[in-house]
């Protein structure tokens, strides 16, 4: 349901075609050869650049590149050397409003109010800077929208609706979000915006109904994961502020039932049942305008949509700046694309009072580590797992970055205290106790990592991780061979396109000496994991035992392309330089063991 949604948006609206496509991207065209030759092989200094090609150029580039500060300055020196030039203001407007600059990026909307270009774009934000100013009616007219697209129909009704709503027609409000006609998927954000609208304008019994509506929708729940939370988190508020306990519980249940040990939730079940008054997610016509940009960006949010979640996301922020989980689903994709410096920006904005901030912390921490600041890191996620030595999820996060960081005996007396924080096992914490099985394998601590990885197992017998784990050192220390490759061939069956996997399965048959078994499995995985040093390098080493020694040189040269591990690099030159040497008479390979006992391709606490 979620990918038609998103699927149906990205191919039907403007604003995707825009952000993905390009405004009149024949402007190029206008770029002289010479002019790309000298901004292309050097960076770019806006006092060098004297023309407008090689300003466009460059905006053009710092755009590609979301660098959306570089990019709006050297959009506005290509207007100042062309001011009529219509292409340059619609994208500087874009930059503008995917830096954050609201305001700004709302003048150039104004202006360009006409460009069908770009009319969906400046529609949707001259309406929500009216609505923000209060100033309703020209909100309701920006909004007017008659197009075909469903989703662009849903969400400029709802804002009309907020808009409505601010101007002191709550009941009129309300009624015409419950009563948005289309597809299926509409009914979460009809029961959503409907239910906090009508909490807003004091229709408790009306809110409870149709916020009650929202968590019971499973279809609702897969489509817009993150609109659900809000109206399982609504719920429980209301519920709670009107005395009812018990049922404020309730709430929060369902949304346990969901999403498991979801670290919002379990602070708001604490404040519940320490009777503190919970403030309401939404409580001006601005919050609730923002909150539909939200579930819009949120129900979007996936890989190849980034640039168009992140318009609605930043129009959202202009309405409501400290919105939690706005918050955090902006720095969630600040990292997908690469800029762990505006992520960790936006975690820290994350108010301290929201039940949302441990959730922002952990991912702060674990940004920290990402963008190499691991000192840093540790001391932060160390400080979270102190706090509440009840939450496992702080456990993981710290014990992530302890991995990253090579600090096994750290790692291990991590998960050790984990699992004395645990009363009774349950299924969902197989993790703990597979990442504590790894951290003691590292250490080469066998007979305290086996036990683990069972209990992992046992705990979840389907997870293709430990399967693989366990599986794969079984056969590399050359013990259980026919479990552990039963193991590794069902890891296999349940991941199928797992390049890491697959690869484990091959380096299995290798060290097994059956090279041909081998060979199969290791061209399949170097297809799915194509440029993985490790992969290579045994493709490398299993043809040069059935004898392709061409190839064999071919791939490990590769793998040495690919940057390895440095320890990596001198045995790789080595075969280069020399091949394998010749197998023993029992067939085994006359090479010293890998140190790495870790599933071939990965280090497996990275793969949970």
């Amino acid at each position: 349901m979620r990918q038609t949604l998103a699927n149906r948006f990205l191919s039907g609206a403007a604003l995707a075609t825009l952000l993905m496509a390009g405004v009149h991207s024949t402007a190029l065209a206008a770029t002289s050869a010479e002019d790309s030759k000298a901004h292309v092989e050097k960076p770019f200094d806006m006092s060098t650049i004297d023309t407008f090609s090689g300003a466009f150029l460059a905006a053009r580039t710092a755009d590609g590149d979301r660098d959306f500060p570089n990019a709006i300055g050297f959009y506005k020196k290509a207007l100042a050397f062309e001011p009529g030039r219509v292409d340059v203001r619609e994208r500087l407007m874009l930059a503008l409003f995917m830096n954050g600059d609201f305001d700004e990026g709302v003048r150039y909307a104004k202006d360009l109010k006409n460009d069908k270009a770009v009319e969906r774009v400046t529609g949707v934000a001259r309406g929500l800077a009216a609505i923000r100013d209060r100033e309703y009616n020209a909100a309701d007219k920006a909004l007017d929208y008659k197009g075909p697209n469903d989703l662009d129909r849903l969400m400029n009704a709802l804002l009309s609706a907020w808009a409505e709503l601010g101007a002191s027609k709550g009941k009129q409000a309300v009624a015409r979000m419950a009563g948005l006609k289309g597809p299926p998927w509409y009914d979460i954000f009809k029961n959503y915006n409907a239910g906090v609208a009508a909490n807003l304008i004091g229709d408790t019994d009306g809110a409870r109904k149709y916020l009650a509506d929202a968590i019971t929708d499973r279809d609702g729940a897969a489509t817009a994961t993150d609109l659900f939370v809000r109206s399982v988190m609504a719920l429980a508020t209301l519920e709670s502020n009107q005395g009812n306990k018990q049922k404020a519980l309730d709430a929060l249940s369902v949304g346990e039932n969901a999403l498991n040990n979801y670290a919002p939730f379990k602070a708001m079940r604490t404040s519940i049942n320490a009777g503190e008054k919970l403030p309401p997610l939404i409580t001006t016509a601005a919050e609730g305008a923002a909150g539909v940009l939200f579930g819009v960006g949120g129900a979007l949010n996936r890989p190849g949509a980034e640039d168009t979640v992140m318009l609605y996301l930043q129009f959202a922020r202009a309405l409501d700046p400290k919105s939690a989980d706005m918050l955090i689903l902006l720095g969630g994709i600040a990292e997908n694309v690469g800029q762990e410096d505006k992520a960790v920006t936006y975690y820290r904005d994350v108010p301290k009072t929201s039940p949302m901030s441990r959730l922002s912390e952990m991912q702060l921490g674990l940004t920290l580590a990402k963008g190499g600041n691991l000192d840093e890191a540790r001391q932060h996620l160390k400080a979270l797992v102190e706090a509440d030595p009840t939450d496992l999820r702080s456990y993981l996060a710290y014990g992530s970055v302890l991995s990253d960081a090579k600090d096994y005996p750290a790692m291990a007396k991590n998960y050790d205290d984990a699992v004395t924080s645990i009363k009774q096992p349950t299924r969902s914490q197989w993790s703990i106790y597979f990442q504590r099985g790894i951290a003691y394998e590292r250490l080469k601590d066998w007979p305290k990592a086996e036990p683990n990885f069972r209990k992992a197992l046992e705990l979840s017998p389907d997870q293709p991780q430990v399967l693989n784990y366990l599986g794969y050192s079984w056969v590399d220390m050359n013990r259980n061979l026919k479990e552990g490759l039963d193991m590794i061939k069902k890891a296999v069956e349940l991941k199928p396109d797992d390049g890491y996997i697959v690869d484990s399965l091959g380096w299995a048959y290798y060290r097994l000496g059956r090279f041909d078994d081998a060979v199969t499995e290791l061209e399949r995985a170097a297809e799915l994991k194509a440029g993985d040093p490790t992969i290579n390098d045994h493709l490398g080493d299993t043809y040069w035992r059935v004898g392709r020694t061409l190839e064999a040189v071919y791939q490990w040269k590769r793998a040495l392309g690919d940057e390895p591990e440095a320890a990596e690099i001198p045995k790789i030159e080595d075969k280069i330089a020399n091949g394998l040497p010749p197998l023993d008479k029992a067939g085994e390979t006359a090479e010293k063991p890998d140190d790495r006992i870790a599933p071939a391709g990965q280090e497996g606490d990275k793969k949970s």
